[in-house]
Parts: structure tokens; sequence; C-alpha cells
């Protein structure tokens, strides 16, 4: 199986090239902004890099969120261009998929917390031992949901939610990290071989109306 993923959800860029359960090839660039314009050219490399055209692809993969309007909305409009172009399919992977995809069910619940700059996270929860979150919700960080158990914080919020857990008395370790198209790779493998339940390239972004506080 040869899947281009492309990433742009949050603070940095990434396209990558998994071939046969390998990633071939990689680019990578921590950015705050630019993505319309770094994109592009990465997934051009990483593909020349691979020696693969589009149409010798078998499916393209996209970060959809939670991520901010300006990078979902570039990485998601040149993968489904590529993917249409090609007449191959589009596979969606939200951010806490592509932080958590590399990590071993030790038996924790896992949150995946992206910040959306407004005194709020945006929470992908995923209970003890699966691969698949429930629905993102919109937290206050001064009101995050309890969790019960120990729980591994990800993502760019990781270092202050898992303080405000750790005040309360919860067993919590803190992982910072951003999503990179390869992790978008390996996901999107699973969800074609049928691991996975299907998801499209529908953006999941970390500001309301797409994502709404719990009720």
């Amino acid at each position: 199986m040869r899947i281009l993923a492309i990433e742009g959800a949050l603070a940095r860029c990434s396209a990558a090239v998994l071939a046969d359960g390998e990633i071939v090839a990689s680019a990578m660039e921590d950015a705050a902004r630019g993505h319309p314009s770094l994109l592009p050219s990465m997934a051009q490399a990483v593909l020349a890099r691979a020696g693969l055209r589009a149409t010798a692809l078998d499916a393209v993969a996209v970060g959809v969120g939670p991520g901010g309007f300006t990078g979902l909305r570039a990485a998601i409009a040149l993968a489904e261009g590529i993917a249409r172009g090609a007449g191959i399919p589009l596979v969606g992977v939200t951010t806490g998929e592509a932080l958590a995809a590399a990590l071993p069910g030790d038996g924790r619940v896992v949150w995946a917390a992206v910040d959306n700059r407004r005194g709020r996270v945006v929470l992908e929860c995923f209970a003890a031992g699966t691969a698949v979150p429930r629905a993102p919700l919109v937290a206050p960080l001064d009101d995050l949901p309890r969790v019960d158990g120990p729980v591994l914080v990800l993502g760019d919020a990781a270092v202050a939610v898992a303080e405000i857990l750790a005040a309360r008395g919860a067993t919590v370790e803190a992982r910072p990290g951003l999503p990179e198209a390869a992790a978008v790779a390996r996901v999107a493998a699973r969800r074609l071989a049928g691991a996975l339940p299907p998801r499209d390239g529908t953006p999941i972004y970390a500001e309301p109306p797409a994502v709404r506080a719990p009720a």
C-alpha cells in the first residue's frame, strides 16, 4: 500500500510517503504560519524522493484536526486535489489519532489536548486500550472533565492540562508534541485495512462552531 500523507493542523507542516508499511520519504518544518505555501512543495518533494507519481498511490491521507483554520484548509484542499486528480481515496486522521499512533497500550486513559488560544482546550479522549477517540469537546482550562485512573496527556496543551489534573490529585503524565504526517500515514493504513472506522476529510476546527462545549 502506498499512501501520501499531509499534515498541517497545528504549528507544524509535514508530508510523508508510506510504502509497504515503511516511511520512505518525509519532510517537516515547524511553522506557526505559511502552511499554504509550505505544504504543496513538501508533498511534491516527498513524492519525488519516493520515486512515485500521484497516480501510483493507493490513497492520500490528511490530518483533519482539531486544529487551526488556515492550516487545515490548506492541508485538506491540497490532499483533496491530489486524491481527486489521481482517482484515489482520501482518508482523514484526527490530531489525537496521529499523536497516539505510536503509543503502547499500557492501560492508561489518553487525552489529546489542543490549545484554542481562548483559555480553553479541545480534547480528544481515548478510553484505556482504545485507538478511536470520543467526539472532540471544548473545555475551559478551569473546568476540565473528571478523569478516573492514570492519564497520559498529549498535544500542544499537554503541560497546562496535566498541571491542572495533577493539582486535583490525578496520576498524570504530559508528553507535549505536534502531529506528524508519518503518523497520519500509519493511522490511515490501519483505517484502509479496516482496523479503524472510516473517516473522510471533514475538518475539525479548534474554534467554534465546528466543536462545541459539552452541555
